[in-house]
């Protein structure tokens, strides 16, 4: 290889590594999948900054192509550290960049000593790593799908528990682990791990072997996410809870998103299914209806208090999480454990001891002032059971939110309006529902912040002891 060759070798290599930082970034907010990258992008206008724009310079500057990738990797490198969901660096990020490097040295290499074309020097190596990395990830999906399966069959006396909806999987899912866990030898999926990949690896890589009742989290972004989760598992038993219009930009309508959640049902080892009223009200011998059995519900900032039929006797409940919603999760824990034979007396006491789950409605007191944080709750019924909690309290009341993503400008606007009416203060984040926001909200002190960053020093500008502050959903910026 001649010097002259060297340079614009090095460059190519070090562009096309840029954008393939950018791909498998993207690729993994949105779990892979090209098409969701192309076509449901919250932010195209990205594409366009950090991909097209890049690669059409590149190309229509070849002669000064270390120029262009000098400018390109400090913009690259300031879109990166803005982010507050960078890309982790999982194994299959680690081989899609390997490869990349690889595929990208060769095909240089070919280029400088067999005088191939330079055309696709830097398009090529991204398409072919792309297609082979997708070749590799899934011979070795099947591969632990087929070592998960192979495990939860050797596993004769475990239990499993599938939970789905829309709302509120995961702290049904927790409050379930929590009111067994104190009877049985109890292991959930941690976090909000719900697709199928992230169960397969959690089966293979973290569910203990003694293990009584495994308690799984199912989600869906498509028709036949939920049934290939049933088909690895095969519970005994299922919840599909509240089911709401979320995610319809990717079901379109709330019939496809019932019919998803229903696809838990399909267990050859099912023995009994917990099924919303909100869902469907088809009786089946194997099928039992909640949601609208409790009573005298009172939820304040000091927890909840409800009735309830256990085992044909009415009970009282209290418990100090927030948020009235919570009742229809803490339902389906009280009808499972009903179910795995734990007396009333048991499921009082393990629903007293539940302790609210990680960003849902958490409170948090702090420097004087209440923090509800509920940062990891994006549906409409749960964001106005948080303003309302709001309302109760005597001082300033502030919230910070996004708004609902993946959901409709009716529901925004019904947020919008219960804001209205409770905040002296509120800050809005991002600006997918910005416009909406700026156009429909009239509070004392309205803030539209673009970049979260600075949400921090907002806080400390704007909030004294004596405030609430609410955090409701917290969208990462790519949204």
């Amino acid at each position: 290889m001649e010097l002259t060759q060297i340079t614009p070798f090095i460059a190519n290599i070090i562009f096309v590594m840029a954008l393939g930082w950018y791909l498998i970034t993207n690729l993994q907010w949105y779990d892979y999948r090209i098409e969701r990258v192309v076509l449901r992008h919250h932010k195209t206008w990205w594409h366009v900054a950090y991909f097209i724009a890049p690669f059409i310079l590149y190309y229509a500057l070849a002669r000064y192509s270390l120029f262009v990738v000098a400018l390109y990797l400090p913009l690259l490198y300031l879109w990166h550290v803005r982010l507050d969901k960078k890309v982790v660096l999982t194994w299959r990020v680690k081989r899609f960049l390997i490869l990349l490097g690889f595929v990208s040295v060769l095909l240089n290499l070919l280029i400088a000593f067999k005088g191939w074309s330079e055309s696709f020097s830097v398009i090529f190596p991204l398409v072919l790593t792309y297609l082979l990395s997708w070749g590799t990830e899934k011979f070795l999906f099947l591969a632990y799908k087929r070592e998960a399966s192979r495990k939860v069959a050797s596993m004769s006396d475990l239990t499993i528990i599938c939970v789905t909806g829309s709302y509120g999987k995961t702290s049904m899912k927790n409050f379930i682990a929590q009111v067994l866990s104190q009877k049985y030898n109890v292991y959930a999926t941690p976090r909000s791990v719900n697709t199928l990949g992230g169960i397969i690896r959690d089966v293979n890589e973290s569910l203990p072997t003694n293990t009584q009742v495994y308690i799984c989290e199912a989600g869906a972004r498509e028709v036949g996410d939920i049934y290939a989760i049933a088909q690895l598992l095969h519970p005994q038993i299922v919840v599909v809870g509240k089911v709401g219009p979320q995610h319809l930009e990717y079901f379109k309508t709330l019939e496809r998103i019932q019919r998803t959640k229903l696809e838990i049902i399909h267990s050859n080892r099912l023995k009994r299914a917990f099924i919303h009223t909100s869902v469907t009200d088809e009786p089946h011998e194997k099928v039992t209806f909640f949601g609208d059995d409790v009573h005298n519900l009172a939820a304040t900032l000091e927890g909840i208090d409800f009735d309830l039929s256990v085992n044909g006797e009415e009970r009282h409940f209290h418990t100090n999480v927030l948020g009235g919603f919570q009742t229809i999760n803490i339902n389906a824990a009280i009808l499972i454990a009903s179910e795995m034979g734990m007396s009333a007396d048991e499921i009082v006491n393990a629903v007293e001891k539940l302790k609210s789950v990680e960003h849902r409605l958490e409170r948090i007191d702090a420097g004087g002032k209440i923090i509800l944080d509920d940062g990891y709750n994006g549906n409409i019924d749960g964001m106005l059971e948080g303003v309302r909690l709001c309302s109760l309290h005597s001082g300033r009341k502030v919230i910070v939110t996004p708004g609902l993503v993946e959901s409709t400008q009716e529901l925004n606007s019904e947020l919008i309006r219960a804001i209205n009416g409770v905040f002296d203060i509120a800050i809005i984040t991002g600006q997918l529902n910005a416009a909406q926001f700026d156009k429909e909200l009239n509070v004392p002190q309205k803030i539209m912040l673009s970049d979260k960053s600075q949400m921090v020093k907002t806080l400390g500008e704007v909030t004294k002891a004596g405030d609430i502050i609410l955090f409701a959903n917290d969208a990462p910026n790519f949204i």
